[in-house]
C-alpha cells in the first residue's frame, strides 16, 4: 500500500454529505492530542491534515483518500470547552449521526496523550468503544516528549487508568521520530485486510 498516495475527499459538516462507502479507519480523540500530526507522519505527507495552533478548530469530519481504496476519517476533537454548547452539541449529533449510517468502519483508533491519564471525555469514548462492537486500540500519542523509562511506566498505567481489556492493543506513537508508524500501519493493514 502506498500510504503517501493520500489525499483529502471531502470535510462533511452535515451527514447528506457523507460521501460513498470505502472501508474506513477512524481517528477520534480530544483536540490537540496530534491527531493531525499523526495522520501526516503516517502518510508521510507534512501538510496532508492541517495542524492548528488553536485547539478545537476542525468542525468538520474528514475524509482522506488513501491510495483510492480506503478512507481515514478525522473526526473532529472533543472535550475544547471554548466552543458554544451549541455547536459541541451540533458537533456531538454528526459524530453519532456518521457512527450510525451504516458505514464500512474496520477500525476505530482512539488517541490519549500519554503523558496524562486519560480524561472525562476519553473515558466516555472508551466505555462507548468497548459496547459499540467495532475493532479499536489506543494510540499513546506524544511519546518522544518522555524518557524510555517513563515511557514504560506510563504505557503500563494507561491500560490501567483506561481500564482496557487485555486484548484491547496500546500503541505508542510519536509524530516528531516516527516511532509506532509501523506497527501503527501493519494494524490498520490486518484490519482492513485483503479488500485494501
Amino acid at each position: 500500500m502506498n500510504w503517501s498516495d493520500a489525499r483529502l475527499e471531502i470535510s462533511v459538516g452535515f451527514l447528506s454529505q457523507l460521501p460513498a462507502q470505502k472501508p474506513e479507519v477512524v481517528f477520534a480523540g480530544r483536540s490537540n492530542v496530534g491527531k493531525s500530526s499523526l495522520l501526516n507522519r503516517l502518510t508521510g505527507r507534512k501538510s496532508l491534515a492541517r495542524v492548528s495552533s488553536s485547539p478545537g478548530k476542525t468542525a468538520t469530519i474528514n475524509f482522506y483518500d488513501i491510495g483510492g481504496r480506503l478512507y481515514f476519517v478525522d473526526l473532529p476533537g472533543y472535550g475544547y470547552a471554548k466552543r458554544s454548547k451549541s455547536e459541541r452539541e451540533r458537533w456531538g449529533e454528526l459524530i453519532e449521526g456518521y457512527f450510525a449510517a451504516g458505514r464500512d468502519i474496520r477500525l476505530i483508533l482512539s488517541l490519549i496523550d500519554v503523558r496524562h491519564p486519560p480524561t472525562a471525555d476519553d473515558r466516555v469514548m472508551l466505555e462507548w468503544l468497548a459496547a459499540s462492537g467495532f475493532a479499536y486500540a489506543v494510540v499513546a500519542t506524544k511519546c518522544d516528549k518522555l524518557s524510555a523509562e517513563g515511557l514504560k511506566i506510563r504505557l503500563c498505567r494507561l491500560r490501567e487508568e483506561a481500564s482496557l481489556p487485555p486484548h484491547v492493543r496500546i500503541i505508542g506513537f510519536s509524530s516528531v521520530d516516527g516511532r509506532g508508524r509501523d506497527e501503527l500501519l501493519s494494524v490498520i493493514e490486518k484490519c482492513t485486510g485483503g479488500d485494501v
